[in-house]
C-alpha cells in the first residue's frame, strides 16, 4: 500500500503487534527492526537501479553494433531494441559517425 517506505515498516510492525506476532520482540527492538528493514529496502532499490542500468548499457551496445553494421535503418533497430528511444538511437548513431 505504501511502497518501500518507513511508513510501510511501521505499519507492518503495528499490525504484527496487534496480532500478537513477535509482539514482545518488536516492542523491545522496534527501532532496530525499522533500521534493518529500511536498509534492506535501500539495498533492493540499489540492486534494481544497477540491473536497470546494466540492461540499458546492454541495449546501447546492441544498438551500436547494429548501427555499425549499417544494414538496418534506425526505425527497425528501435523495434529490436525497444529499451532505447529514437533520440538515443540517433545519439548513438551520431557518436559512431564522429568516431569513423
Amino acid at each position: 500500500m505504501y511502497g518501500m517506505t518507513k511508513q510501510t515498516v511501521t505499519e507492518t510492525i503495528r499490525i504484527c503487534k496487534n496480532r500478537n506476532v513477535l509482539k514482545e520482540y518488536l516492542e523491545s527492538r522496534e527501532k532496530e527492526v525499522v533500521t534493518i528493514m529500511m536498509s534492506l529496502f535501500d539495498e533492493e532499490q540499489i540492486m534494481r537501479s544497477y540491473i536497470k542500468s546494466e540492461r540499458h548499457d546492454m541495449a546501447r551496445e546492441t544498438a551500436a553494433r547494429m548501427i555499425k553494421d549499417g544494414e538496418m535503418p534506425l526505425e527497425k533497430i528501435a523495434r529490436y531494441v525497444p529499451a532505447l528511444s529514437m533520440n538515443e538511437l540517433k545519439e548513438i548513431e551520431s557518436e559512431i559517425m564522429q568516431m569513423a
